[in-house]
């Protein structure tokens, strides 16, 4: 994985939030960094091979480097939300929390069968989310070609998971720990 020291120097880390213990990475200082902004979206766009029909963004800053990855990439962008959001016909995918569960959905139309999908987001940590869109989009009929994040906390096990999942991943940057 490449280092991206210069991305990487515009991630805020917040300790203790939002318990102790956990070293919170915060994405927004990197987002109100223009070029940083702008270099974050070329690079994730480069991050994995193509060609996709469609991007994927997860709720909600997914939806971010989503819609821009989708732009660099000139494809479409496909809204992963959380349930209750989108109107119209939805499917859905239940989860695991640590405490319960949740669910995301998409358009029941959103995707063509056979579409090939750049899931996005910006860190992966456990792997509950993303996992999960991964089975929704397979559930609607596409191919999840990829995945790729800002961040990956590599010790959390996310990014291996999705791997086991059969899913190509990449991550601009990892840190350590929790």
């Amino acid at each position: 994985m490449p280092t991206n020291d210069d991305l990487k120097s515009l991630i805020r880390t917040i300790p203790d939030f939002p318990k102790p213990g956990i070293q919170f990475r915060d994405i927004t200082t990197l987002l109100l960094d223009p070029r940083g902004l702008s270099e974050a979206v070329v690079r994730l766009a480069a991050l994995q091979a193509g060609p996709f029909d469609l991007v994927a963004g997860i709720e909600a800053r997914g939806f971010v480097f989503g819609a821009a990855v989708a732009r660099e990439l000139e494809v479409g962008l496909l809204l992963i939300r959380k349930d209750g959001k989108l109107p119209g016909a939805t499917i859905g995918e239940d989860y695991a929390l640590e405490y319960g569960t949740d669910r995301i959905v998409l358009h029941e139309d959103a995707l063509v069968p056979g579409q090939r999908v750049l899931l996005i987001d910006d860190l992966i940590a456990t792997g509950g989310t993303a996992r999960a869109a991964v089975r929704l989009i397979r559930k609607a009929g596409g191919t999840v070609g990829a995945a790729a994040f800002v961040i990956d906390l590599p010790d959390l096990g996310g990014a291996d998971a999705l791997r086991g999942d059969g899913v190509d991943v990449g991550a601009l940057m990892a840190f350590g720990g929790h």
